[in-house]
């Protein structure tokens, strides 16, 4: 059974830094993409990093140069440094295991929220 188990999330003030972390198990995570995506109120589901099993990473526009997703094999946990937050940033933040393959299922997890205050 997979489990991905966000934290981190936290309330913040505009220019600081969080770090998230999610921690996998049921799953073989050195050969898993993950992934974080967020939702702000009254939006759509958002991607915002991702990072395959070799560790190539790809960013929202609208977070580069601020976040870094990054991974630990040996922990089975994938981290999103976040620096420089904005209000904009706020939202419910989900980690995602990206499927094997186009006709295998992703997996969620139950989000962790992030509030930045201006």
């Amino acid at each position: 059974q997979v489990q991905l188990v966000e934290s981190g999330g936290d309330l913040v003030q505009a220019g600081g830094s969080l770090r998230l972390s999610c921690a996998a198990s049921g799953i073989v995570f050195s050969i898993s993409a993950m992934a974080w995506y967020r939702q702000a109120p009254g939006k759509q589901r958002e991607l915002v990093a991702t990072i395959t099993m070799t560790g190539s990473t790809n960013y929202a526009d609208s977070v580069k140069g601020r976040f870094t997703i990054s991974r630990d094999n040996a922990k089975n946990t994938v981290y999103l440094q976040m620096n420089s937050l904005k209000s904009e940033d706020t939202g419910v933040y989900y980690c995602y295991k990206v499927p094997l393959s186009a006709a295998g299922f992703g997996s969620w997890g139950q989000g962790t929220q992030v509030t930045v205050s201006s």
